[in-house]
């Protein structure tokens, strides 16, 4: 709890204790959850969090680059809380998101002609191990 509440404030945020709660649920849960799952796991031990506290925090950690917003996945916005510089791989079977380590991120550019990128993100959509031999069967099953 300790180290939460010191990066919160590295990050320029106030902590209380729904913004602790909500940071190391990102922070420990590595599967890249929605508000709304977020929400679902945290509300028995607060029961007086709400919905619209979960939102506004996620947003506010995201304003203070303290959280990634993730907009990989056509449907649903998800929330990843290690900010360091990773790929992210959406399975289109199960909905999965996996990070993936960049190697080489010194050969990425960060300014072309006369733009300067303040942002970027690496997002690869394909069908995980499981769901690509199951789609696989299937195909042979229906053939």
């Amino acid at each position: 709890m300790e180290a939460t509440d010191k990066y919160l404030k590295e990050h320029g945020i106030k902590p209380s204790v729904q913004r602790i709660a909500v940071m190391e649920y990102l922070r420990s849960h590595k599967t890249h959850p929605t508000a709304d799952e977020i929400f679902s796991a945290l509300y028995p031990s607060i029961p007086t969090l709400s919905k619209t506290t979960v939102y506004n925090t996620l947003k506010l950690f995201v304003e203070h680059n303290a959280a990634l917003y993730l907009t990989i996945d056509d449907k649903t916005a998800h929330f990843d809380g290690d900010t360091s510089f990773h790929a992210h791989f959406f399975c289109l079977g199960c909905g999965c998101i996996y990070d993936i380590p960049i190697e080489d991120i010194h050969n990425l550019k960060t300014e072309i002609d006369d733009l300067t990128i303040t942002e970027t993100h690496i997002y690869y959509k394909g069908y995980c191990r499981k769901c690509l031999e199951e789609k696989e069967r299937n195909e042979k099953e229906s053939k």
